[in-house]
């Protein structure tokens, strides 16, 4: 994904979906997209350093500090990648391409904290939660604001 980083206007149009990956990464192309927004006062109804993205810095063992100044220096999301490769805790692909794996396939369903509000954002938008994933859910939304949005 060697394309500039641009300033989305996430009021405007969704932030990439979690499983696009940089350097193998899933998550860290929708926190870039939301750390941009964020630093150009452009977020919208979305949130920078969310538990989602904290996944990520967490696995990295990283903080959104260190990541919004890797975005800031960053001229297109390789070098965010590459970024991630080389800072925080030292990761091997085949663990890094696990976690990915692992986040796209999590769920809600499985914290009993946040399976309520899950079961009902689901059915808002048609989803069955019992097979929905959090990244499933989370492409649907983005998907249902902007439809709405533009009607």
């Amino acid at each position: 994904m060697n394309t500039p980083i641009i300033n989305l206007d996430l009021s405007e149009q969704a932030p990439h979906s979690p499983r696009e990956r940089i350097g193998g990464f899933a998550i860290a192309c929708r926190a870039a997209d939301k750390c941009r927004a964020s630093l150009a006062g452009k977020l919208g109804e979305y949130h920078y350093d969310c538990p989602l993205d904290n996944q990520l810095f967490s696995f990295k063992d990283i903080t959104s500090e260190q990541f919004t100044a890797a975005v800031k220096a960053a001229k297109n999301y390789d070098e965010i990648g590459t970024w991630l490769l080389a800072n925080g805790t030292a990761k091997t692909g085949p663990e890094i391409e696990d976690w990915s794996d692992d986040q796209e396939g999590g769920s809600p369903m499985k914290n009993p904290e946040k399976r309520e509000h899950f079961i009902e954002s689901c059915h808002r938008l048609g989803l069955n939660p019992d097979k929905t994933t959090t990244f499933d859910w989370l492409e649907a939304d983005d998907r249902f604001s902007f439809r709405t949005a533009s009607e």
